[in-house]
């Protein structure tokens, strides 16, 4: 976490994750433009940011494109600030504070765990409740085959969809259609992949959430970085976490 803060400490990154959270996907010459610095400066300030994982990076052909990534500032929420802030705090810098502008939203995480035991979380039915909002998840994980999110308190499945590519334990690439409320259903269906990458004793999990439709709501992307910071709690620690992204639905 010191990586983090010491990311956030210098003006120049914070602006430019300002300017991610504007426009994701930007590249090196679109982020430089403005600063009267030069690119090499700006391209080492990014590195940091990418260091402390709150930026990450795709090629695009020859272009390479950088993501703003949230979780490791929701980490930080779930650590100190959630201890002390009514529950209402919470849900005031949820959903509209991450990511408005989308097509494509990367998010990732790294927890110490085995490839397997991550694979594990994700695809079992009861674990999968432990970190996102109390659903189950229901598939027999084969190419191909549905997958549906249930809940005990709602009458219909959260979300659903098929899994594409299952690859387990480092890839599971699924389409996605949300089904929790009127609004939810009127986006129609994206894609979520799951990539899992061992390094030293930990895992690099990353969420990539495409397909979305151009001004997509909110609500069908924001709630991955409190899913992954519960995710990462429950593994390393056993518990579960009280904030929104652990909490039941409904």
């Amino acid at each position: 976490m010191d990586a983090v803060f010491r990311a956030l400490a210098d003006p120049t990154r914070r602006d430019l994750l300002d300017r991610l959270y504007e426009e994701d996907g930007q590249t090196l010459q679109d982020l430089a433009s403005p600063y009267p610095m030069s690119r090499i400066g700006v391209m080492k300030h990014l590195q940091l940011l990418e260091d402390a994982g709150l930026v990450v990076t795709r090629r695009r052909g020859r272009e390479k494109l950088h993501f703003l990534n949230p979780v490791p500032i929701r980490v930080v929420h779930d650590r100190w600030v959630s201890k002390f802030a009514e529950p209402w705090a919470a849900a005031l810098s949820d959903i509209k504070q991450q990511l408005e502008k989308p097509v494509v939203k990367v998010f990732e995480i790294y927890i110490r765990t085995t490839p397997d035991r991550l694979w594990d979380a994700i695809t079992d039915r009861t674990t999968r409740a432990r970190f996102q909002f109390g659903c189950h998840i229901e598939s027999d994980w084969a190419a191909g085959s549905h997958y549906s999110l249930t809940n005990p308190n709602a009458d219909d499945p959260i979300s659903q969809g098929e899994n594409i590519v299952v690859e387990p334990p480092h890839r599971l690439v699924q389409s996605f259609e949300a089904l929790w409320d009127d609004n939810a259903k009127a986006e129609g269906t994206s894609r979520v992949t799951w990539e899992i990458e061992p390094i030293g004793d930990s895992c690099r999990l990353t969420v990539t959430h495409d397909h979305l439709r151009d001004g997509a709501d909110p609500a069908i992307y924001g709630g991955w970085p409190m899913i992954l910071s519960g995710l990462k709690t429950w593994i390393e620690t056993g518990e579960e976490l009280t904030t929104p992204g652990s909490l039941a639905y409904g």
